[in-house]
Protein backbone atom coordinates (compact mmCIF):
# COMPACT_ATOMS: atom_id res chain seq x y z
CA UNK A 1 0.00 0.00 0.00
CA UNK A 2 1.97 3.24 -0.87
CA UNK A 3 1.61 6.22 1.38
CA UNK A 4 -0.79 9.15 1.29
CA UNK A 5 0.16 11.75 -0.64
CA UNK A 6 1.13 15.68 0.28
CA UNK A 7 -1.56 17.67 1.92
CA UNK A 8 -4.10 18.97 -0.58
CA UNK A 9 -6.10 22.36 -0.31
CA UNK A 10 -7.82 24.27 -2.54
CA UNK A 11 -5.74 27.51 -3.74
CA UNK A 12 -7.06 29.92 -1.87
CA UNK A 13 -6.29 27.58 1.87
CA UNK A 14 -9.42 29.49 3.37
CA UNK A 15 -10.69 27.24 6.27
CA UNK A 16 -12.24 28.34 9.81
CA UNK A 17 -10.07 30.31 12.16
CA UNK A 18 -9.62 27.61 14.74
CA UNK A 19 -9.21 24.68 12.42
CA UNK A 20 -5.64 23.75 12.03
CA UNK A 21 -5.79 21.85 8.55
CA UNK A 22 -2.63 20.28 9.15
CA UNK A 23 -3.71 18.46 12.37
CA UNK A 24 -6.56 17.23 10.35
CA UNK A 25 -4.83 16.20 8.09
CA UNK A 26 -2.02 14.65 10.31
CA UNK A 27 -5.05 12.44 11.98
CA UNK A 28 -6.21 10.90 9.31
CA UNK A 29 -2.48 10.55 8.38
CA UNK A 30 -1.84 8.48 11.82
CA UNK A 31 -5.27 6.58 11.58
CA UNK A 32 -4.52 4.66 7.72
CA UNK A 33 -0.93 4.09 9.54
CA UNK A 34 -2.77 2.13 12.39
CA UNK A 35 -4.67 0.58 9.66
CA UNK A 36 -1.39 -0.90 8.33
CA UNK A 37 -0.35 -2.09 11.46
CA UNK A 38 -3.78 -3.59 11.89
CA UNK A 39 -2.50 -5.56 9.07
CA UNK A 40 -5.80 -3.90 6.46
CA UNK A 41 -5.10 -4.34 3.08
CA UNK A 42 -6.74 -1.26 1.96
CA UNK A 43 -8.23 1.98 4.19
CA UNK A 44 -9.82 4.93 3.76
CA UNK A 45 -11.02 7.52 6.66
CA UNK A 46 -12.88 10.52 6.81
CA UNK A 47 -12.84 13.21 9.59
CA UNK A 48 -14.72 16.45 10.12
CA UNK A 49 -14.85 19.25 12.30
CA UNK A 50 -17.86 21.84 12.40
CA UNK A 51 -18.93 24.67 14.49
CA UNK A 52 -21.86 27.11 14.38
CA UNK A 53 -24.58 29.35 15.58
CA UNK A 54 -28.39 29.03 15.58
CA UNK A 55 -30.80 31.54 17.01
CA UNK A 56 -34.53 31.46 17.02
CA UNK A 57 -36.64 34.35 18.10
CA UNK A 58 -40.37 34.68 18.50
CA UNK A 59 -42.76 37.34 18.65
CA UNK A 60 -39.66 38.85 19.53
CA UNK A 61 -37.96 37.15 22.59
CA UNK A 62 -35.37 34.66 22.27
CA UNK A 63 -36.79 31.01 22.42
CA UNK A 64 -33.63 29.12 21.37
CA UNK A 65 -29.53 30.26 21.52
CA UNK A 66 -27.46 27.33 20.49
CA UNK A 67 -23.61 27.39 19.51
CA UNK A 68 -22.53 24.28 18.89
CA UNK A 69 -18.96 22.28 18.25
CA UNK A 70 -18.52 19.10 16.63
CA UNK A 71 -16.14 16.78 15.23
CA UNK A 72 -16.38 13.05 13.61
CA UNK A 73 -13.80 10.17 12.02
CA UNK A 74 -15.37 7.41 10.81
CA UNK A 75 -12.06 4.58 9.23
CA UNK A 76 -13.14 1.67 7.18
CA UNK A 77 -10.47 -1.74 6.68
CA UNK A 78 -10.63 -4.25 3.98
CA UNK A 79 -9.01 -7.42 4.82
CA UNK A 80 -8.96 -8.88 1.32
CA UNK A 81 -13.02 -8.15 0.26
CA UNK A 82 -14.25 -8.54 3.50
CA UNK A 83 -14.81 -4.83 5.52
CA UNK A 84 -15.52 -3.39 8.73
CA UNK A 85 -16.25 0.53 9.75
CA UNK A 86 -16.18 2.42 13.15
CA UNK A 87 -16.32 5.77 13.93
CA UNK A 88 -15.01 7.99 17.09
CA UNK A 89 -16.19 11.79 18.25
CA UNK A 90 -12.60 11.58 19.98
CA UNK A 91 -9.35 12.72 18.32
CA UNK A 92 -7.12 11.22 21.71
CA UNK A 93 -4.80 8.58 20.47
CA UNK A 94 -6.49 6.11 22.84
CA UNK A 95 -9.92 6.46 21.01
CA UNK A 96 -8.11 6.32 17.49
CA UNK A 97 -6.37 3.32 18.08
CA UNK A 98 -9.44 1.48 19.74
CA UNK A 99 -11.32 2.92 16.43
CA UNK A 100 -9.32 1.54 14.20
CA UNK A 101 -9.33 -1.99 16.85
CA UNK A 102 -12.89 -1.98 16.17
CA UNK A 103 -13.00 -1.77 12.29
CA UNK A 104 -10.24 -4.58 12.26
CA UNK A 105 -12.19 -6.79 14.23
CA UNK A 106 -15.37 -6.38 12.34
CA UNK A 107 -13.84 -7.05 8.86
CA UNK A 108 -12.36 -10.22 10.08
CA UNK A 109 -15.91 -11.51 10.55
CA UNK A 110 -17.94 -10.40 7.55
CA UNK A 111 -18.42 -11.76 4.69
CA UNK A 112 -16.29 -11.57 1.61
CA UNK A 113 -17.56 -9.39 -1.03
CA UNK A 114 -16.07 -9.23 -3.96
CA UNK A 115 -17.41 -5.60 -4.75
CA UNK A 116 -16.14 -4.13 -1.53
CA UNK A 117 -12.88 -1.67 -1.78
CA UNK A 118 -11.79 1.73 -2.85
CA UNK A 119 -12.08 3.09 -5.62
CA UNK A 120 -9.45 2.56 -8.52
CA UNK A 121 -6.59 4.76 -7.67
CA UNK A 122 -6.98 6.62 -11.37
CA UNK A 123 -10.04 8.18 -10.51
CA UNK A 124 -9.26 9.96 -7.27
CA UNK A 125 -9.08 13.77 -7.09
CA UNK A 126 -5.18 14.83 -8.02
CA UNK A 127 -6.08 18.82 -7.98
CA UNK A 128 -8.50 20.46 -5.23
CA UNK A 129 -9.89 23.46 -7.36
CA UNK A 130 -10.96 26.51 -4.91
CA UNK A 131 -14.97 26.49 -5.68
CA UNK A 132 -15.13 29.48 -3.06
CA UNK A 133 -16.89 27.07 -0.76
CA UNK A 134 -16.03 29.01 2.72
CA UNK A 135 -17.30 32.57 3.87
CA UNK A 136 -16.52 33.10 7.85
CA UNK A 137 -19.62 35.14 9.34
CA UNK A 138 -18.72 37.43 11.41
CA UNK A 139 -21.69 37.43 14.00
CA UNK A 140 -21.67 37.55 17.46
CA UNK A 141 -24.90 36.44 19.55
CA UNK A 142 -26.29 39.91 19.48
CA UNK A 143 -26.34 40.84 15.68
CA UNK A 144 -27.69 37.00 15.18
CA UNK A 145 -30.58 37.86 17.66
CA UNK A 146 -30.86 41.06 15.86
CA UNK A 147 -31.27 40.14 12.31
CA UNK A 148 -34.28 37.16 13.67
CA UNK A 149 -36.00 40.02 15.42
CA UNK A 150 -35.60 42.73 12.59
CA UNK A 151 -36.57 39.25 10.14
CA UNK A 152 -39.67 38.49 12.20
CA UNK A 153 -40.80 41.90 12.98
CA UNK A 154 -40.91 42.60 9.19
CA UNK A 155 -43.04 39.96 8.94
CA UNK A 156 -45.45 40.77 11.72
CA UNK A 157 -45.83 43.90 10.29
CA UNK A 158 -46.57 43.36 6.66
CA UNK A 159 -50.35 42.99 7.06
CA UNK A 160 -53.00 42.93 9.50
CA UNK A 161 -53.78 39.72 8.94
CA UNK A 162 -50.71 38.49 10.33
CA UNK A 163 -51.08 37.54 13.60
CA UNK A 164 -48.88 34.90 15.36
CA UNK A 165 -45.10 33.45 14.43
CA UNK A 166 -43.66 30.20 14.17
CA UNK A 167 -40.54 32.27 14.84
CA UNK A 168 -37.53 33.40 12.94
CA UNK A 169 -34.26 31.79 12.39
CA UNK A 170 -30.46 32.49 12.01
CA UNK A 171 -27.92 29.82 11.08
CA UNK A 172 -24.50 30.16 10.50
CA UNK A 173 -21.89 27.08 10.04
CA UNK A 174 -18.53 26.43 9.05
CA UNK A 175 -16.37 23.23 8.36
CA UNK A 176 -13.11 21.27 7.33
CA UNK A 177 -13.32 17.84 5.83
CA UNK A 178 -10.32 15.52 5.52
CA UNK A 179 -10.64 12.06 3.21
CA UNK A 180 -7.75 9.80 3.03
CA UNK A 181 -7.16 6.07 1.57
CA UNK A 182 -4.40 3.64 1.10
CA UNK A 183 -4.51 4.62 -2.48
CA UNK A 184 -2.23 7.99 -1.36
CA UNK A 185 -4.94 10.35 -1.31
CA UNK A 186 -5.39 12.95 0.97
CA UNK A 187 -7.39 15.68 0.96
CA UNK A 188 -9.34 18.53 2.85
CA UNK A 189 -11.35 21.53 1.95
CA UNK A 190 -13.58 24.19 3.75
CA UNK A 191 -17.12 25.22 3.24
CA UNK A 192 -19.61 27.23 5.06
CA UNK A 193 -23.68 27.52 4.75
CA UNK A 194 -25.46 30.51 6.43
CA UNK A 195 -29.23 30.56 6.41
CA UNK A 196 -32.52 33.01 8.30
CA UNK A 197 -35.87 31.86 7.41
CA UNK A 198 -39.13 32.93 9.15
CA UNK A 199 -42.47 31.47 9.64
CA UNK A 200 -45.86 33.46 10.42
CA UNK A 201 -49.81 32.41 10.37
CA UNK A 202 -52.26 34.44 8.95
CA UNK A 203 -55.76 34.89 9.94
CA UNK A 204 -59.58 35.70 8.16
CA UNK A 205 -62.99 34.78 8.92
CA UNK A 206 -61.81 32.56 11.63
CA UNK A 207 -59.63 30.74 9.37
CA UNK A 208 -55.87 30.38 9.65
CA UNK A 209 -53.09 29.61 7.35
CA UNK A 210 -49.06 29.59 7.87
CA UNK A 211 -46.39 30.01 4.85
CA UNK A 212 -42.79 30.85 4.99
CA UNK A 213 -39.43 32.10 3.41
CA UNK A 214 -35.72 31.30 3.57
CA UNK A 215 -32.71 32.51 2.16
CA UNK A 216 -29.25 30.44 2.08
CA UNK A 217 -25.78 31.14 0.81
CA UNK A 218 -22.25 30.19 1.28
CA UNK A 219 -21.77 33.83 1.72
CA UNK A 220 -23.11 36.09 4.09
CA UNK A 221 -22.74 38.61 1.19
CA UNK A 222 -25.40 36.41 -1.36
CA UNK A 223 -27.79 36.20 1.32
CA UNK A 224 -31.32 38.08 1.25
CA UNK A 225 -31.89 41.09 3.67
CA UNK A 226 -33.38 40.23 6.80
CA UNK A 227 -36.04 42.17 6.11
CA UNK A 228 -37.27 40.53 2.76
CA UNK A 229 -37.39 37.71 3.94
CA UNK A 230 -39.77 38.19 6.41
CA UNK A 231 -42.06 40.47 4.30
CA UNK A 232 -42.00 37.36 1.65
CA UNK A 233 -42.74 34.98 4.14
CA UNK A 234 -46.10 36.90 5.26
CA UNK A 235 -46.62 37.95 1.48
CA UNK A 236 -47.14 33.99 1.02
CA UNK A 237 -49.00 33.63 3.72
CA UNK A 238 -51.73 36.29 3.33
CA UNK A 239 -52.20 35.24 -0.17
CA UNK A 240 -53.04 31.64 0.97
CA UNK A 241 -55.74 33.29 3.00
CA UNK A 242 -59.50 32.03 1.94
CA UNK A 243 -58.06 28.81 0.60
CA UNK A 244 -60.58 26.12 -0.17
CA UNK A 245 -60.59 22.89 -2.34
CA UNK A 246 -61.00 21.65 -5.80
CA UNK A 247 -63.60 20.08 -8.19
CA UNK A 248 -61.87 17.00 -8.47
CA UNK A 249 -60.56 15.92 -12.37
CA UNK A 250 -57.63 16.08 -14.59
CA UNK A 251 -55.49 18.87 -15.77
CA UNK A 252 -52.04 20.87 -16.04
CA UNK A 253 -50.03 21.04 -12.50
CA UNK A 254 -47.41 23.31 -12.62
CA UNK A 255 -45.03 22.96 -9.95
CA UNK A 256 -43.56 25.77 -8.69
CA UNK A 257 -39.81 25.83 -8.03
CA UNK A 258 -39.09 25.41 -4.68
CA UNK A 259 -41.28 22.27 -4.65
CA UNK A 260 -39.38 21.13 -8.20
CA UNK A 261 -36.68 20.57 -6.59
CA UNK A 262 -38.19 17.50 -5.28
CA UNK A 263 -39.71 16.45 -8.53
CA UNK A 264 -36.73 16.23 -9.69
CA UNK A 265 -35.62 14.62 -6.20
CA UNK A 266 -37.57 11.52 -7.30
CA UNK A 267 -35.77 10.81 -10.53
CA UNK A 268 -32.19 11.34 -9.08
CA UNK A 269 -33.44 8.67 -6.17
CA UNK A 270 -34.17 6.40 -9.11
CA UNK A 271 -31.10 6.80 -11.11
CA UNK A 272 -28.80 5.67 -8.06
CA UNK A 273 -26.90 2.52 -8.12
CA UNK A 274 -27.86 1.87 -4.92
CA UNK A 275 -32.03 1.72 -5.69
CA UNK A 276 -30.90 0.06 -9.24
CA UNK A 277 -28.69 -2.89 -7.71
CA UNK A 278 -31.17 -3.73 -5.71
CA UNK A 279 -33.97 -3.62 -8.35
CA UNK A 280 -35.79 -0.75 -6.44
CA UNK A 281 -36.42 1.82 -8.90
CA UNK A 282 -39.08 2.69 -11.72
CA UNK A 283 -36.38 3.82 -14.25
CA UNK A 284 -34.35 0.30 -14.09
CA UNK A 285 -32.34 -0.38 -17.49
CA UNK A 286 -33.74 3.26 -18.61
CA UNK A 287 -30.07 4.41 -19.77
CA UNK A 288 -30.17 5.50 -23.24
CA UNK A 289 -34.20 5.45 -23.08
CA UNK A 290 -36.47 8.06 -23.33
CA UNK A 291 -37.58 8.86 -19.91
CA UNK A 292 -38.12 13.62 -20.44
CA UNK A 293 -39.45 14.97 -23.83
CA UNK A 294 -36.97 15.48 -26.47
CA UNK A 295 -35.96 19.17 -25.60
CA UNK A 296 -34.88 18.90 -21.68
CA UNK A 297 -31.62 18.54 -20.86
CA UNK A 298 -30.20 18.06 -16.82
CA UNK A 299 -26.70 18.83 -16.31
CA UNK A 300 -24.59 18.02 -13.10
CA UNK A 301 -22.10 20.86 -12.55
CA UNK A 302 -19.91 19.95 -8.97
CA UNK A 303 -17.34 22.81 -9.44
CA UNK A 304 -19.64 26.22 -9.18
CA UNK A 305 -18.25 28.63 -7.37
CA UNK A 306 -19.67 29.33 -3.60
CA UNK A 307 -23.34 26.73 -5.04
CA UNK A 308 -24.35 24.84 -2.30
CA UNK A 309 -23.97 21.79 -3.90
CA UNK A 310 -20.36 21.81 -5.48
CA UNK A 311 -17.71 20.02 -4.05
CA UNK A 312 -13.64 19.12 -5.40
CA UNK A 313 -14.24 15.43 -4.70
CA UNK A 314 -16.73 12.95 -3.83
CA UNK A 315 -17.03 10.81 0.10
CA UNK A 316 -14.47 8.25 -1.73
CA UNK A 317 -12.31 10.90 -2.98
CA UNK A 318 -13.17 10.40 -6.53
CA UNK A 319 -12.42 13.63 -8.51
CA UNK A 320 -16.35 15.25 -9.52
CA UNK A 321 -16.97 16.15 -12.83
CA UNK A 322 -19.55 17.80 -14.85
CA UNK A 323 -21.43 15.41 -17.31
CA UNK A 324 -24.54 15.12 -18.62
CA UNK A 325 -27.34 13.37 -16.72
CA UNK A 326 -30.44 13.66 -19.62
CA UNK A 327 -30.01 15.23 -22.75
CA UNK A 328 -32.40 15.16 -25.43
CA UNK A 329 -34.54 13.77 -22.84
CA UNK A 330 -32.26 11.01 -23.22
CA UNK A 331 -31.24 9.21 -19.54
CA UNK A 332 -27.46 9.53 -20.15
CA UNK A 333 -25.76 8.76 -16.92
CA UNK A 334 -26.71 6.50 -13.65
CA UNK A 335 -25.75 8.40 -10.25
CA UNK A 336 -22.87 5.97 -8.80
CA UNK A 337 -20.25 5.07 -6.30
CA UNK A 338 -17.88 2.79 -6.37
CA UNK A 339 -19.76 -0.15 -4.74
CA UNK A 340 -22.77 0.15 -7.03
CA UNK A 341 -20.78 0.92 -10.01
CA UNK A 342 -19.03 -2.79 -9.22
CA UNK A 343 -22.63 -4.51 -8.71
CA UNK A 344 -23.74 -2.99 -12.00
CA UNK A 345 -20.75 -4.21 -14.19
CA UNK A 346 -19.96 -0.25 -14.78
CA UNK A 347 -17.71 2.58 -13.38
CA UNK A 348 -18.02 5.29 -10.62
CA UNK A 349 -19.49 8.65 -11.80
CA UNK A 350 -18.13 10.36 -8.59
CA UNK A 351 -21.53 10.37 -6.52
CA UNK A 352 -20.64 8.89 -3.37
CA UNK A 353 -22.46 10.80 -1.35
CA UNK A 354 -24.63 11.87 -3.63
CA UNK A 355 -25.32 14.55 -6.80
CA UNK A 356 -23.59 17.67 -6.78
CA UNK A 357 -25.31 20.78 -8.54
CA UNK A 358 -28.08 19.20 -10.74
CA UNK A 359 -29.19 21.71 -13.40
CA UNK A 360 -32.52 21.19 -14.82
CA UNK A 361 -32.53 23.33 -18.37
CA UNK A 362 -35.13 25.64 -19.34
CA UNK A 363 -37.59 26.01 -22.12
CA UNK A 364 -37.32 29.34 -22.28
CA UNK A 365 -40.70 30.78 -20.58
CA UNK A 366 -40.35 32.59 -17.11
CA UNK A 367 -43.31 32.12 -14.70
CA UNK A 368 -45.57 34.60 -16.22
CA UNK A 369 -45.35 32.69 -20.07
CA UNK A 370 -46.02 29.51 -17.84
CA UNK A 371 -49.16 30.40 -16.25
CA UNK A 372 -50.12 31.49 -19.93
CA UNK A 373 -49.37 28.44 -21.38
CA UNK A 374 -51.50 26.43 -19.00
CA UNK A 375 -54.50 28.14 -19.09
CA UNK A 376 -56.47 26.13 -16.80
CA UNK A 377 -54.94 24.23 -14.01
CA UNK A 378 -53.21 23.95 -10.67
CA UNK A 379 -50.01 25.16 -9.41
CA UNK A 380 -48.51 23.59 -6.47
CA UNK A 381 -46.63 25.49 -4.17
CA UNK A 382 -46.77 23.19 -1.40
CA UNK A 383 -46.28 19.42 -0.70
CA UNK A 384 -47.08 16.76 1.86
CA UNK A 385 -46.85 13.45 2.75
CA UNK A 386 -44.67 11.12 1.18
CA UNK A 387 -46.69 8.81 -1.03
CA UNK A 388 -44.15 8.18 -3.79
CA UNK A 389 -43.54 4.72 -4.64
CA UNK A 390 -39.98 4.29 -6.06
CA UNK A 391 -40.18 0.84 -7.07
CA UNK A 392 -43.35 1.93 -9.54
CA UNK A 393 -42.98 5.64 -9.78
CA UNK A 394 -46.83 5.96 -8.41
CA UNK A 395 -47.44 9.40 -7.01
CA UNK A 396 -49.53 10.33 -4.95
CA UNK A 397 -49.15 13.86 -2.55
CA UNK A 398 -51.14 16.22 -0.45
CA UNK A 399 -50.92 19.37 -1.99
CA UNK A 400 -51.82 23.25 -1.88
CA UNK A 401 -51.52 26.14 -4.21
CA UNK A 402 -53.64 28.45 -6.20
CA UNK A 403 -56.20 27.38 -9.33
CA UNK A 404 -55.15 29.20 -12.76
CA UNK A 405 -57.48 30.66 -14.77
CA UNK A 406 -56.78 31.72 -18.48
CA UNK A 407 -53.63 32.14 -17.65
CA UNK A 408 -53.39 33.80 -14.39
CA UNK A 409 -54.30 33.13 -10.68
CA UNK A 410 -57.68 32.67 -9.13
CA UNK A 411 -57.80 31.59 -6.00
CA UNK A 412 -56.04 30.21 -3.39
CA UNK A 413 -56.74 25.84 -2.56
CA UNK A 414 -55.70 23.74 0.04
CA UNK A 415 -57.16 19.69 1.20
CA UNK A 416 -56.18 18.74 -2.37
CA UNK A 417 -54.39 15.58 -3.64
CA UNK A 418 -52.38 15.68 -7.15
CA UNK A 419 -52.11 12.01 -8.41
CA UNK A 420 -50.17 10.23 -11.07
CA UNK A 421 -47.16 8.09 -12.21
CA UNK A 422 -43.73 9.55 -11.99
CA UNK A 423 -42.61 8.33 -15.70
CA UNK A 424 -45.68 9.27 -17.32
CA UNK A 425 -45.11 12.82 -15.45
CA UNK A 426 -41.65 13.46 -16.81
CA UNK A 427 -42.52 12.60 -20.25
CA UNK A 428 -45.24 14.47 -19.69
CA UNK A 429 -43.46 18.04 -19.12
CA UNK A 430 -44.65 20.39 -21.35
CA UNK A 431 -42.69 23.50 -19.97
CA UNK A 432 -39.79 24.27 -17.19
CA UNK A 433 -39.21 28.11 -16.51
CA UNK A 434 -36.59 30.55 -16.11
CA UNK A 435 -37.19 31.48 -12.71
CA UNK A 436 -34.24 29.38 -11.21
CA UNK A 437 -34.54 28.77 -7.30
CA UNK A 438 -30.70 28.08 -6.30
CA UNK A 439 -31.28 27.68 -2.59
CA UNK A 440 -29.98 23.86 -3.28
CA UNK A 441 -28.42 21.04 -4.62
CA UNK A 442 -30.76 20.79 -7.59
CA UNK A 443 -31.46 23.87 -9.96
CA UNK A 444 -34.76 24.33 -11.32
CA UNK A 445 -37.27 26.52 -12.13
CA UNK A 446 -41.11 26.01 -12.48
CA UNK A 447 -41.34 22.54 -13.98
CA UNK A 448 -45.13 22.16 -15.66
CA UNK A 449 -46.77 18.66 -16.47
CA UNK A 450 -49.56 18.44 -19.09
CA UNK A 451 -51.82 16.55 -17.16
CA UNK A 452 -52.05 15.18 -13.50
CA UNK A 453 -55.24 13.65 -11.62
CA UNK A 454 -56.52 16.39 -9.11
CA UNK A 455 -58.23 15.23 -6.69
CA UNK A 456 -60.62 17.66 -4.09
CA UNK A 457 -64.15 17.81 -3.66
Amino acid sequence: MSRPAHLLTPASSAWPADVDPQRLHDLVAQVLERARAAGADAAEAGLTADSGLSVNVRLGEVDTLEYHRDKGLGVTLYFGRRKGSASTTDFSPRAIAETVAAAADIARYTSEDPCAGLPDAADLAREIPDLDLYHAWDLDADAAIALARECEAAALGFDARITNSEGATLDTHGGYRVYGNTHGFLAGYASSRHSLSCTVIGEEDGAMQRDYWYTVARHPEDLEPAEAVGRHAARRTVRRLGARSMTTGRMPVLFAPEVARGLVGHFLRAINGHALYRKASFLLDHLGRPVFPDWLDMDERPHLPRALGSAPFDNEGVATRSRHLVEGGVLKGYVLDSYSARRLGLHTTGNAGGTHNVFVGDSGLDFDGLLEKMGDGLLVTELMGQGVNPVTGDYSRGAAGFRIENGAIAGPVHEITIAGNLRDMYRGIVATGTDYDRRGNVITGSILVGEMTVAGR
